[in-house]
């Protein structure tokens, strides 16, 4: 509760307890003050009116290198994960555009249902292995990553892989660095998402403003395999239009949305980058060990991910056995559902519970 951290900090040797609650979880000892979720709390603090800002260097790097002074065989677990290009096309590229194209003449209840339940859990996980691929993690050869993704990037609809990567990488080369990282929201929606009301229908488009928000705050410049992955993505959404009409095309536009909407798999967007007062008073990235990393790529191992960026979803849960001393002692998300809860009813987090760094001329 919003309680907790100031009374954690008067209790030092009860730290470490206190951190081990999660997001929309509750506290796990008795002596601790109550746990809240969401609803209002007697002294709770107001929103937030500017980021939280700080002068050090983002905290993976350094710990990266601390878990390789003290398990050096850690580094062994980098490298692709062979089995990942079978597991995408099987379980998500090829069922998706059957999905599809088999609903089109579905009624709306049942159309919706599939589109919700399957459809947008797929096009999450495709999302997460266009992920993994921007990282090198399916081949050996880059260019086989960049070829693949496009594949992967087919049942979205919309070409997004390319531009997704150069994002991405920046996200976590600059991580919190104003005007660079552009998984930081924006003032705007600082201002402007501030209540319960604005907060939830964000929550609901928080898709669109990951795909706009970066076109206004540092465009790309066109590259060749943005014109591929535009060429690749037309000729296949075309070959769809051309054989099957529009309607597969707008059901995987419409499982976009419902997949960065009010999707339980959405939370890891909040949940891996927010900082949550009640949790930790500067911690800026969380980890998530729950049972939806199987649909997700275990993108929730998000700590892990940030330290080691070159270490397959697969053995992302080695790493962090491999080095408990570094994890085990960090706040947790407990619940990817109970953090977009959170993220609207509590007062105190909002678009503005974000690390930011000042860019320097290197940058």
């Amino acid at each position: 509760s919003e309680q907790s951290l100031p009374w954690a900090l008067a209790h030092s040797s009860l730290e470490p307890v206190a951190r081990a609650m999660g997001k929309g979880g509750s506290v796990r000892t008795a002596s601790e003050p109550p746990a809240v979720v969401g609803g209002p709390v007697a002294g709770k603090s107001a929103p937030r009116t500017d980021f939280f800002w700080d002068s050090h260097d983002e905290p993976h790097a350094a710990r990266r290198k601390a878990i390789l002074k003290a398990h050096p065989d850690v580094s062994k677990l980098q490298g692709p994960e062979w089995r990942s290009k079978y597991l995408c096309m099987g379980l998500l590229v090829i069922p998706q555009i059957y999905l599809a194209i088999a609903t089109v003449d579905l009624p709306w209840i049942p159309y919706l249902a599939i589109a919700y339940v399957f459809g947008a859990t797929i096009t999450q996980a495709l999302f997460l292995a266009i992920h993994e691929l921007a990282h090198n993690l399916f081949f050996k050869t880059p260019l086989y990553n960049r070829l693949f993704s496009f594949v992967a990037n087919w049942p979205i609809g919309i070409p997004y892989t390319i531009p997704f990567r150069g994002y991405h990488l920046d996200h976590h080369k600059f991580q919190g660095v104003d005007g660079i990282d552009t998984d930081i929201p924006s003032r705007l929606e600082g201002k402007l998402v501030r209540g319960p009301v604005t907060k939830a229908l964000w929550a609901c488009c928080q898709i669109l403003t990951y795909a706009l928000r970066p076109v206004f705050i540092k465009p790309q410049q066109l590259t060749r395999m943005h014109v591929y992955n535009w060429v690749a993505q037309i000729g296949f959404d075309l070959v769809i239009l051309h054989f099957f009409g529009w309607r597969p095309l707008a059901y995987m536009v419409l499982c976009i949305f419902l997949a960065g909407g009010l999707h339980p798999c959405a939370g890891h967007f909040i949940s891996e980058h927010y900082v949550f007062p009640h949790l930790s008073a500067t911690q800026e990235t969380y980890s998530y060990y729950g049972w939806l990393n199987v649909f997700c790529w275990n993108v929730g191992y998000h700590n892990e991910h940030h330290d080691f960026p070159y270490v397959a979803w697969s053995r992302l849960p080695k790493l962090k056995a491999a080095a408990p001393e570094f994890y085990d002692s960090l706040a947790q998300c407990e619940s990817w559902t109970g953090v977009i809860w959170d993220y609207i009813l509590r007062d105190d987090v909002g678009p503005y519970n974000r690390v930011k760094r000042v860019t320097t001329k290197d940058e």
